[in-house]
């Protein structure tokens, strides 16, 4: 449940704490105080739309904090460590502030988050119910939603068994309908493949066969360097007619060793050492000179090295990145081709995949029918009885069921509220015939009804009673009282017959402070409670007897409340 709200520089509100209790919490005050101000304030930290209007004249920013209690809030909880966020003792911290430049920060217990998540965890906190949800009630889809609802895990089993099937029938539907356009244009995909193909087995692609004719290329276009180094060095180790090459000299050395190494046995690894470079380097020598002999270096080669290297581009260009995705194209096509050639027996049993995965989704659609059809019918019943409850005694609510050309998401129904307020009018839909008031009360009627439904501590109605009055206004106070038996309850109302069910009555009022207007918060004590509802049933009167009839509302909104 909502523990406190504490608003700092939002609108008329310099700063104010608020306490909450369980139960039901009721705010009051004169027209223009600034009750439905902290409604505002209280959905923007649970992460509705923040504007920046709302920031107090002379501020740079507006900040709101909600503490709730989430003792036995488990889904809540399970949320939180989904999030990643501490659990602080079963006490949750959610904050928002707004600055002038329209940016806004989110904090759960201190961890900063975006607004979404802060939506998402509002969402098992508090459902908030105004004049504007009242119309909800009209908006299309809205009377399904709430059969939904009502009609709890039983029927959500249905409904998620039907979407798992009707997901797979739309993904069999694609797969058919792609067939049946390849179908349609299969001589000429065929023909297409077959090109393609031949294309690519006609390349006779090596495994890294550019990398090597790259490295080819990179040869022959430097050919005539190469050469030039290659005799350089051959002529070097072997010497000319004009010169002594290096194995020359290095046997001239050789020998003059030998001659001395028997007068010093040192010097034989000197011998042996030159005996092995010689060796090598007699090698390296034949090796420059086969290079050099077998160096034909045909302009015509690599002119044909450039040719396969164009057409190998090609290819990658037209099938792949590498070489190693033209044959794993080779490969596809070729599986493609064959599929095409066996499509007519593919496309039957595609066909015959839609067709009993559209059985399926249909049975399923009917079986989820069915029980929307029973959850309705209690739903509607239950929906009437509390109507009768608030005022209308020969209201009659009912669902009217349509069938949809096809299934969607959802199923095949199509449903509306049908409403009649009046005994001997006929049954219409609801948006042509409620009134504001009857809408008020349908609406508080389905609350009660929903209730048990619904996970949230904490509901919210802000002058949910509006366009009702006298008795009907007991009768829906009493509604809300039984909501808060086992909900909390925050009630912004005009009406001193709704005020007096209260176990925490508020008061809201303007005052000036310094030049400036500022809306104050004030929690009511026994006395002020009866001088509140003075207020509210004669305006300024102050008699004995405006006293006396505000102790005895109290007093009997006690006994009833005693009795629930």
């Amino acid at each position: 449940m909502l523990s406190s709200l504490h608003v700092h520089n939002f609108a008329l509100i310099e700063d104010a704490l608020i306490e909450f209790t369980p139960g039901f919490n009721v705010f009051t005050g004169e027209t223009g105080a600034g009750k439905s101000i902290l409604i505002d304030a209280f959905s923007i930290v649970l992460g509705n739309r923040a504007s920046t209007d709302y920031i107090r004249s002379g501020a740079d920013s507006y900040w709101v904090q909600a503490v709730f209690d989430l003792s036995d809030q488990k889904p809540v909880l399970q949320l939180l460590e989904e999030l990643g966020i501490e659990n602080q003792e079963d006490t949750l911290f959610l904050r928002r502030r707004v600055l002038k430049n329209g940016k806004s920060q989110a904090t759960v217990n201190g961890m900063q988050i975006p607004v979404n998540l802060l939506s998402k965890i509002a969402a098992h906190l508090v459902d908030i119910h105004g004049q504007h949800e009242n119309q909800q009630l009209l908006r299309t889809g809205a009377p399904l939603e709430m059969i939904d609802v009502y009609g709890g895990t039983k029927l959500q089993e249905l409904l998620s068994a039907y979407q798992e099937v009707y997901r797979a029938h739309g993904a069999a539907s694609s797969e058919f309908a792609i067939l049946l356009e390849q179908n349609q244009n299969r001589q000429e995909i065929m023909e297409r493949l077959q090109a393609e193909i031949t294309e690519i087995e006609n390349a006779h692609i090596l495994p890294k066969e550019d990398e090597l004719l790259r490295e080819q290329v990179q040869k022959l276009s430097n050919s005539g360097k190469i050469l030039e180094a290659v005799n350089l060095a051959h002529k070097l180790l072997d010497g000319d007619e004009h010169k002594e090459g290096i194995l020359d000299l290095l046997t001239e050395a050789s020998t003059a060793v030998d001659r001395v190494k028997s007068f010093d046995s040192s010097l034989q690894a000197v011998y042996d050492g030159m005996d092995n470079a010689w060796l090598t380097l007699e090698d390296l020598r034949q090796t420059l000179g086969n290079y050099i002999a077998s160096g034909d270096f045909e302009p015509a080669q690599l002119t044909a090295i450039q040719e396969r290297l164009d057409l190998l581009f090609r290819l990658k260009k037209k099938y792949g990145g590498t070489l190693e995705d033209v044959t794993k194209q080779l490969s596809e096509k070729q599986e493609e081709y064959d599929g095409m050639a066996f499509l007519d027996k593919n496309l039957a049993l595609a066909r015959k995949k839609k067709q009993e995965l559209e059985q399926e989704m249909l049975a399923k659609a009917e079986a989820l029918t069915n029980y929307r059809h029973q959850a309705a019918k209690a739903f509607t019943q239950l929906v009437t009885l509390h109507i009768k409850d608030l005022a209308m005694e020969q209201g009659i609510f009912k669902a009217g069921f349509a069938r949809k050309d096809k299934c969607d998401i959802k199923g095949q129904d199509a449903v509306e509220f049908l409403f009649s307020a009046n005994l001997g009018m006929e049954l219409k839909p609801l948006q042509k015939i409620a009134s504001g008031g009857e809408l008020s009360r349908l609406a508080l009627a389905i609350k009660t009804v929903l209730l048990e439904k619904s996970g949230v501590s904490t509901m919210v109605f802000d002058e949910i009673d509006t366009g009702v009055g006298g008795v009907t206004a007991q009768k829906m106070a009493e509604k809300i009282a039984i909501i808060s038996t086992k909900r909390q309850v925050l009630c912004i109302t005009h009406l001193a017959q709704i005020a007096c069910f209260a176990d925490n009555h508020l008061y809201i009022t303007k005052t000036i402070k310094g030049g400036s207007t500022i809306t104050m918060v004030k929690t009511l004590g026994p006395k002020e409670r009866i001088e509140e509802i003075m207020r509210m049933t004669g305006g300024k009167s102050t008699t004995s007897t405006a006293k006396e009839n505000a102790v005895e509302i109290l007093d009997m909104a006690a006994k009833i409340k005693n009795a629930l």
